[in-house]
């Protein structure tokens, strides 16, 4: 018990550190995901005695990979597909699904074989960390899109395209760490099993968001009760991603459908004004708390990461990264005819990497060969992409012309 109480006293000063740090972010018209970073930074290199427990405990790797796949996951996902209409989806569906699918596997592969010719690395490794660069994090980019009065459209698509793709990274992620070597032995026959795996896992878990959305959108049509919905919503987020973790398939797809089908056909038969307000009210603080704890943690993290001797490697990565996103978009886009210009460059630079992709990376075992290589890469690359990418997308956006729908100062 005495134990439980420290803890959750340590996670309480960090929260309440989190919140400072937006509450300054907010007032001086920051992305507060960017602060929490370098906050994050500085509390890690800097010796603060009451912060050093907590420092400890949270950057614990299997701490750091619990709390963010297994508890804000599902939260941030659910929230991401309540709050997204599915009419609004249905408009951009061309680009969402050229980006999360195509872009998504193309990028994979160009990352994958340029880390593996250009920087050497051996080619397990190589794919792992292509997958894990494959999922982008929007959070910072949408709210600074948001405040700029970027097009509907575009926030739309690079939202789409992140709970899309966060999928489909999970899954590449694991079978490049777990079965790569083994598939590559097979020949052809293991790109056929590698495939199968691939479908088994997405078309799993829409089948079990599908019907966990359908029988959580009939079951809210009894209630006008909107504390008790907002609690249906939260078992049907954590319910759909710890089932479809159960049954071995994509616990992040899974969640991503039934928010989806929750968010808009539930809504439409089973939710009053008065729900639909309350529910995003609550999802919006608890996200809040979420990401302010995430990329604080990501910050604190940094300091049990040896980036010596590396710095080759990580500019390589930072580089081959980047182009291959470019590459990636505008292949997978090319066929979209009268697709702005000035969208595709937004959309390529605001494909944030984030925290899906450190935690993935936390998750590989200690006897995964190569596991600190993968680690330093990745830890570089979100820096590099939250801070670098997140403090001049505002910048590119105007320069761009696209903040001329914003009515108001």
């Amino acid at each position: 018990m005495h134990q439980f109480n420290e803890v959750f006293i340590e996670i309480l000063i960090l929260l309440a550190i989190s919140m400072g740090v937006i509450a300054v972010a907010k007032k001086i018209n920051q992305p507060f995901s960017i602060a929490l970073v370098v906050v994050g930074l500085l509390l890690g290199t800097l010796h603060v005695p009451f912060l050093e427990q907590a420092e400890g405990f949270i950057t614990q790797s299997h701490v750091f990979q619990a709390i963010i796949i297994s508890l804000f996951l599902p939260i941030l996902l659910g929230d991401a597909t309540l709050k997204l209409p599915f009419s609004h989806l249905r408009e951009q569906s061309k680009p969402v699904v050229a980006l999360a699918f195509g872009g998504t596997l193309l990028s994979y592969l160009i990352i994958a074989l340029a880390v593996y010719w250009i920087l050497g690395l051996p080619l397990v490794i190589a794919f792992t960390f292509a997958a894990l660069m494959s999922a982008t994090d929007p959070i910072s980019v949408i709210s600074i899109f948001k405040s700029l009065g970027v097009p509907k459209n575009v926030v739309t698509i690079i939202e789409g395209e992140s709970l899309f793709n966060d999928g489909i990274a999970v899954v590449l992620f694991q079978i490049s760490s777990i079965y790569l070597i083994s598939y590559m032995e097979m020949g052809w026959l293991g790109i056929g099993s590698g495939l199968l795996l691939f479908l088994k896992f997405s078309l799993g878990g829409i089948l079990i968001g599908a019907v966990m959305g359908f029988l959580f959108s009939q079951l809210i049509r009894f209630y006008d009760d909107y504390p008790l919905e907002i609690g249906f919503s939260m078992l049907l987020f954590f319910g759909s991603y710890f089932i479809a973790e159960h049954f071995h398939v994509s616990g992040v797809i899974a969640v991503v459908v039934s928010g989806l089908i929750f968010g808009s056909y539930g809504a439409k038969i089973g939710m009053s004004e008065t729900t639909k307000t309350n529910i995003n009210s609550f999802w919006d603080v608890i996200t809040l708390i979420a990401n302010s704890l995430i990329f604080l943690m990501i910050g604190l993290e940094i300091k049990n990461i040896n980036f010596m001797d590396k710095w080759g490697l990580i500019a390589g990565a930072i580089v081959i990264v980047l182009i291959g996103r470019t590459l990636a978009l505008y292949a997978s886009l090319h066929y979209l005819k009268n697709f702005p210009a000035a969208w595709k460059a937004i959309l390529n630079w605001g494909g944030l990497k984030g925290s899906l992709s450190i935690a993935l990376a936390l998750s590989l075992p200690p006897s995964f060969e190569g596991r600190q290589d993968v680690l330093v890469l990745t830890f570089s690359v979100v820096l590099f992409s939250l801070l670098a990418q997140g403090l001049t997308i505002k910048p590119l956006a105007m320069k761009l012309g696209l903040t001329q729908e914003k009515k108001t100062g």
